[in-house]
């Protein structure tokens, strides 16, 4: 649905465009104003498309026009022929002759819908390229040193992991025990993608998708139950729950 005000100050040519508005499915009338200047400062949020007569006293719509934030687009109403022109310099979405019937707005109302579908879909495709960046450009594993080697550890593999003194212990799936790692908690925890590991307590870093079930206090990761700190709950509930 395409949200719409309509600033012209004879009154008939608003009631005209507000009923052509009410006969088209994908638009909705949103406000309606006489003067200009009003408009301006009472523009409400969420506006797709303007309809916006030239020809009016105080301020024209195309000085309106130049003044109106880029991402809501115009469509110009005017009795004004030789107007035409200087709309599509103020990049206009297009530009209606009155008397207005309801085909050449349709035209153009059209126009404005596929303009915001098009704009719709390349926001979408955008943050779509943007998750699959992160995805590929997310480690599968990382090294730790572990005596005196690094050990590669799978990310996948990892259910939690807790700390001990300036040495942490990983626990892995299908490990009797854990791996001890010469590496801080805070150090580990830069290692690993925050998408996919969160830092339950200061002793605790778990897996989220290792999550088996979640209580006030505590975490359960394969049998275990795990601590949850209260500052640490509000970060971890709005992750889970998203």
């Amino acid at each position: 649905m395409l949200n719409c005000i309509i600033i012209d100050d004879e009154p008939l040519a608003i009631k005209l465009i507000e009923n052509f508005i009410e006969r088209t499915p994908f638009l909705s009338v949103a406000g309606k104003y006489l003067n200009p200047l009003e408009a301006l400062s009472a523009l409400p949020e969420n506006i797709h498309l303007i309809f916006l007569d030239i020809q009016m006293p105080g301020l024209t719509g195309l000085e309106l026009s130049r003044l109106i934030p880029s991402h809501i687009r115009i469509i110009f109403t005017t009795a004004y022929r030789q107007y035409a022109y200087e709309s599509y310099e103020v990049q206009a979405l297009d530009y209606l002759l009155k008397p207005i019937n309801y085909t050449s707005f349709l035209k153009a109302a059209t126009r404005g819908k596929e303009y915001f579908d098009q704009q719709e879909l390349l926001i979408n495709t955008q943050v779509e390229k943007n998750k699959e960046l992160k995805q590929s450009s997310s480690p599968n594993s990382i090294f730790v040193k572990n005596e005196f080697k690094l050990v590669k550890i799978n990310l996948d593999e990892i259910l939690f992991i807790s700390a001990l003194k300036d040495y942490v212990k990983i626990h892995l799936l299908n490990s009797p025990r854990p791996i001890i790692a010469l590496i801080t908690m805070k150090a580990v925890i830069e290692k690993l993608p925050a998408d996919r590991f969160i830092r339950v307590h200061r002793s605790y870093i778990v897996a989220l998708d290792k999550i088996e079930n979640i209580e006030r206090s505590r975490i359960r990761i394969n049998g275990e139950s795990i601590p949850v700190s209260e500052t640490n709950y509000a970060a971890l509930m709005e992750v889970v729950e998203r």
